[in-house]
């Protein structure tokens, strides 16, 4: 089933012109100030995020109007060019590579995971004696006093400025645990931008996927080089689309700061309305949220991908009445000791055979491209055009190879034995490609996974394959990287390499992504260090993220007390979720009129979908009608309606984050 895309950026007829040093220079700045900002922000103003997601709101906002200043300036200056519109778009993209570090995507559970075992520590939970032992003391800090001065904050810090409050800074105790997890981190950021330079052929020539996401920035961009930018911003369609979600976050606004001023709901508490047993359980916790501009998103998503994510969230609710009317009523507790970030009830570990078999699809689906791939990393001559690559082929294939063996090699020194850490590895950069195809291709700007993948390694091998260190090793490196997807990084580089597909100069720029990243590290770090010991971090909104680690710890802890396989309904539905993914991929791929793609069977328990799946609904209704009864005239025109609802939802988001830093509370647009 196909649907109207939106055409790629028009080729100038005399070749692209080469981007100048200024705009990545202006996005490794602008990216940095959004890194020093944004644990500030988020965590003590409690505001909107400013880089949650994989479309990101800050770099979005900047993004705007720095595009309407250039238009300006290109007005009042005639015949100088401050900047195009592909240099704004390198700019944005270095801006999203980073935004999401200082948050979820790194730093936001960083400092609590290298602290937790010695601070939760309690004669109850014995973690000085089962845990301690086995922490690699390279790790963590070992000063207990700058452990807790974290937690508490440094006497007198909040009357420190902040230069004064960075030196009182116990480095001493930091500094060896900071450079031995930045060389991991690095690698492996290294690794995944080698990853996805080998793969990112196959998806933008090969496949020529769609990617929802950079729909509206590459639109506006075209528009600013083609000198069309008032007529695209005055559109009537993207006008009336901008006017429901700046109506409706005016007077929410309003109403949060001023309780008297009305509101129109965005939440409906449908739960209420189902029974807690028999077909319809499944549904007796429903939420409907409004988001103007998921809606959006989703209309630009092709239709039978948004079709599959509402669907396949609709049938997984129904599995639950369905076993329970058939007399399987399976009880959480048979899931064991699992370490997803949402994994719940037996029944979503479907999720870890559907990932392991969608990623066999997809080598299937490249097995040419990584033939030739292999073949020319080898020396052997191959027709390759890599002049959109950022990377030479066999560079990055040697990248790739050479820098999974030193991730390897680094967890097997600290504990892990080989075997397992060839195997985590493994299947953590599986669940990353996999996941990064679902965001990018789907157009979900907000992901979480439901099972981690320390879960389907559990399933398959058991505990003791990893032995009491290993355990450990693996749920800390996890928890760092791997399971809080929601800003996660391989995503934005594949959209990276989208934006810069076709500029010249490649070299600068993956010279400066890595550099944006480095630095963007060391910022990130700095800034949640600071915060927390001007403030201490039990002052801070950091309750998810403290729940959240504490809880990886009490899982280590409970497998090494007492190691247990995972119980045989966990397999059972692992291997159901397997044979449901093959069917889905032989039909999505053999039958041309199979409505359904199954990246929708992925997100099925994502609780990013139980906040999204209304949105994706209403995009796919309004696709479908517009395609069944206008067809692609109608769409072009009517797609502008929902560009403006992501236009407006992210204008207000910005602008009431920039309110929120001077109040003491902010209304929060997006999701947190």
């Amino acid at each position: 089933m196909k649907t109207a895309t939106i055409p790629a950026v028009q080729r100038d007829p005399q070749g692209p012109r080469p981007l100048r040093l200024r705009a990545v220079v202006l996005g490794l700045i602008l990216a940095l100030v959004i890194c020093a900002l944004t644990p500030f922000n988020n965590a003590y103003r409690q505001a909107t995020p400013l880089g949650g997601g994989h479309f990101p709101l800050a770099p979005f906002y900047i993004l705007v109007w720095m595009t309407v200043l250039v238009a300006v300036a290109r007005r009042l200056f005639r015949g100088h060019e401050i900047m195009t519109g592909k240099e704004l778009l390198v700019c944005w993209i270095l801006m999203v590579i980073v935004s999401g570090i200082p948050w979820t995507g790194l730093t936001r559970t960083f400092f609590i995971n290298l602290t937790a075992p010695y601070h939760f520590a309690t004669v109850e939970n014995r973690w000085a004696e089962v845990l301690q032992p086995l922490l690699p003391h390279s790790w963590y800090p070992q000063s207990r006093a700058a452990i807790e001065q974290l937690y508490e904050g440094i006497p007198g810090g909040r009357m420190l400025g902040w230069g004064q409050l960075i030196r009182q800074i116990p480095w001493d105790a930091w500094k060896t645990p900071l450079l031995v997890w930045s060389a991991f981190i690095l690698t492996c950021y290294f690794v995944m931008i080698c990853m996805i330079n080998l793969l990112s052929r196959q998806a933008l020539e090969n496949e020529r996927m769609n990617f929802p996401l950079l729909h509206v920035p590459i639109l506006m961009e075209e528009a600013l080089d083609e000198s069309r930018l008032g007529a695209f911003l005055s559109n009537r369609f993207l006008l009336a689309g901008m006017l429901i979600p700046i109506c409706l976050h005016l007077l929410n606004g309003f109403h949060f700061y001023y309780p008297s001023v009305p509101q129109i709901p965005t939440l409906i508490l449908a739960g209420p309305y189902f029974p807690k047993h028999g077909l319809f359980s499944g549904f007796h916790k429903l939420k409907i949220y409004f988001y103007p501009a998921f809606i959006g998103f989703a209309f630009l998503t092709s239709k039978q991908i948004s079709l599959s994510f509402w669907l396949f969230f609709i049938l997984g609710g129904l599995l639950y009445g369905a076993l329970s009317l058939l007399g399987y009523n399976i009880p959480a507790s048979a899931l064991g000791v699992t370490f997803g970030p949402t994994l719940s009830r037996p029944e979503e570990t479907q999720m870890i055979g559907a990932y392991a078999i969608f990623f066999v699809f997809l080598v299937w689906l490249a097995r040419q491209h990584l033939t030739d791939v292999v073949r020319h990393a080898l020396g052997k001559p191959v027709i390759r055009d890599e002049q959109h690559q950022w990377l030479s082929t066999r560079l990055s294939f040697w990248g790739f190879f050479f820098g999974c063996t030193a991730l390897v090699f680094w967890l097997s020194w600290f504990g892990l034995p080989l075997p397992a850490a060839f195997l985590v590895i493994c299947a953590f950069f599986m669940v990353m490609l996999v996941a990064s195809r679902v965001i990018c291709q789907g157009g979900i700007a907000y992901f979480t996974l439901t099972a981690a993948p320390m879960d389907g390694l559990l399933t398959f091998f058991g505990p003791r394959f990893f032995t009491s260190a290993g355990i450990l090793i693996t749920a800390v490196v996890q928890k760092m990287l791997f399971v809080d997807l929601r800003e996660s990084l391989m995503p934005s580089i594949l959209h990276a390499q989208k934006v810069t597909y076709g500029t010249t100069r490649r070299r600068m720029v993956v010279g400066f992504v890595f550099a944006t990243l480095v630095c963007g590290v060391g910022i990130s770090f700095l800034a949640m260090l600071a915060l927390c010991y001007k403030y201490g971090m039990r002052e801070l909104q950091l309750d998810w993220a403290t729940r959240t680690t504490v809880a990886v710890y009490e899982n280590v802890n409970s497998l090494i007390v007492a190691p247990t396989q995972p119980g045989h309904w966990v397999l059972v539905f692992t291997l159901v979720g397997a044979a449901v993914m093959l069917v889905l991929v032989v039909c999505y791929h053999r039958l041309h009129w199979w409505p359904i793609h199954p990246i929708g069977y992925l997100t099925a328990y994502s609780s990013a979908m139980r906040i999204l799946w209304f949105s994706f609904f209403l995009g796919w209704m309004f696709n479908a009608l517009c395609m069944r009864y206008g067809g692609v005239a109608l769409f072009k025109k009517l797609r502008f309606f929902f560009i403006g609802l992501i236009i407006g939802d992210f204008l207000m988001g910005g602008s009431w984050a920039i309110y929120g830093l001077f109040s003491d509370a902010s209304y929060q647009v997006l999701p947190g």
